[in-house]
């Protein structure tokens, strides 16, 4: 009998140890998921605005799950605007504003009423391998592309909070050499750089908002396998008039599809490098490396008069890594 009982303990300790184990797993696999509708509200702030790019794989991949998440995440944060830095159609860009691409990367996917709002795209390397005019076009055949032009800027301001974000949208695939002489990317040469960096530079000067954040497809900085001399070119055309005029808070661009974040010394930019809303990549540390990671996902940037961050985000709708700086 004592026997008897004994294994009875043992199995009753067993059971309740199993039970445990299993609502530990719960509790982690919850977690794991994603954040809250609660917690995605703290994100918010005065002036609020989704960044997205590398989409266009025909809702194959993470693409359309994550375009559901931007959705749900809009219905709490309500971005103004969705900053696309490139890569909306892959591979070798659209033909016409009417090519099929255009429903099956983009309109069939981003389906959310949230995200019936203004999308504020550059033109990206896999735009460029085909009808550029046509990116620019599409503006007047969809209301919420809102393409202004292959470089431009816009303002976003809280009146009541006194706050005040201006966004530079810049044309960065003519600024690379190697584009430039590939007749894969047809209409990368035929851009004039020096018009579009003395624009840069006079937005720049003129620029007197709390923040100012300039988008662009490919990297100032980044750990990657595609060919250093991308980077090169576009440092050699950019920072001498960062550094010029000492106002841009970030760089913020896609093309390497992984989040990134490095900081340079000396350097008052944070230069961002947003993953990829349907297939990620591998990633490393790099020199001025601050945070990588290769979630799929998109950011989400929030600013006030005294502060400015940008939210990463993963495909389980978790904050990865938040860039946070205040005056």
């Amino acid at each position: 009998m004592d026997t008897i009982n004994l294994e009875i303990r043992r199995a009753e300790r067993n059971f309740w140890a199993i039970l445990a184990t299993i609502a530990i797993s719960l509790l982690i696999c919850a977690t794991a998921k994603g954040q809250t509708p609660e917690q995605w509200k703290t994100l918010k702030s005065d002036i609020n605005l989704f960044v997205a790019n590398d989409l266009g794989r025909n809702g194959y991949y993470d693409q359309k799950p994550i375009a559901e998440l931007m959705g749900e995440m809009a219905e709490e944060v309500g971005p103004e605007a969705i900053i696309a830095t490139g890569d909306v159609h892959h591979f070798d860009g659209v033909a016409s504003t009417q090519d099929p691409l255009w429903m099956t990367n983009y309109e069939l996917i981003y389906t959310h009423p949230e995200l019936m709002i203004s999308w504020l795209p550059v033109l990206g390397n896999h735009e460029y391998r085909g009808n550029t005019q046509a990116v620019l076009d599409y503006s007047k055949v969809s209301r919420r592309w809102q393409i202004e032009g292959r470089y431009y800027t816009k303002v976003f301001a809280d009146e009541e909070a006194g706050s005040s974000l201006r966004i530079v949208f810049i044309d960065t695939t003519p600024l690379i050499d190697s584009y430039r002489t590939n007749n894969r990317y047809p209409d990368a040469g035929k851009q004039d750089i020096e018009a579009q960096l003395q624009w840069l530079d006079n937005t720049l000067q003129k620029a007197k908002e709390d923040w100012v954040v300039v988008v662009g497809h490919h990297p100032m900085y980044a750990e990657t396998k595609k060919d250093i001399a991308e980077q090169k070119d576009i440092q050699r055309r950019l920072l001498p008039i960062f550094k010029k005029n000492g106002n841009v808070a970030m760089y913020v661009c896609g093309h390497i599809h992984n989040f990134q974040h490095i900081r340079k010394p000396s350097d008052t930019t944070d230069y961002v490098v947003n993953t990829a809303g349907s297939l990620s990549r591998k990633v490393k540390e790099t020199d001025g490396t601050q945070f990588c990671s290769p979630a799929t996902g998109f950011s989400v940037i929030s600013a006030s008069k005294q502060k400015l961050q940008l939210h990463m985000i993963d495909k389980e709708g978790k904050e990865i890594h938040c860039i946070s700086k205040e005056k």
